[in-house]
């Protein structure tokens, strides 16, 4: 009995010690599922502002305005996190457009988040609770400031263009 037992508690122990070695934080693509996820708040929030404002959110710089007039008319409670997490979304959007980045998974001993990280590091910004963080605890956050805050955070991480000086 006891050789049989014997390379399983082995076998248990070195996965336990792999676990245990793991290198934090970890970026990895975002599966399916997530991806889809985005889709469906993204949608959300495009259908509240063309309802309640008459304005499309096209991925351009007048989509920091509607968030701020979504945000401004009260028209998502501070206990709706999901709807105020898809406020956050259309900015990640912005993120990947304006700057570059990319939705990704962020993962560290904490969980997973979904991230817009800088190509190829472990450089990312968390916009989907950037906004709602503020807001669940009763602040009108300023769009226009935290999307220029965090964009100016983010720009030395990334790449250059060619022919373009590296920011410092």
């Amino acid at each position: 009995m006891i050789r049989f037992i014997a390379p399983i508690l082995i076998s248990l122990l070195t996965i336990q010690s792999a676990l245990a070695e793991k290198e934090w934080p970890q970026v990895s693509d975002m599966k399916w599922t997530e991806r889809r996820q985005l889709d469906s708040q993204r949608e959300w929030v495009e259908d509240l502002s063309k309802e309640k404002l008459g304005q499309n959110i096209r991925q351009t710089s007048d989509d920091l305005e509607a968030l701020q007039r979504i945000i401004h008319k009260g028209l998502i409670k501070q206990d709706q996190s999901y709807q105020l997490q898809s406020l956050g979304v259309v900015l990640g959007d912005l993120f990947v457009k304006e700057l570059g980045l990319e939705w990704r998974i962020y993962e560290d001993e904490k969980g997973r988040s979904r991230a817009t990280c800088a190509p190829n590091t472990q450089e990312c910004l968390f916009p989907i609770t950037m906004l709602s963080r503020r807001m669940e605890v009763g602040l009108m956050p300023d769009v226009n400031k935290i999307y220029s805050e965090a964009s100016d955070m983010i720009k030395p991480h990334l790449p250059a263009l060619p022919y373009e000086a590296k920011p410092k």
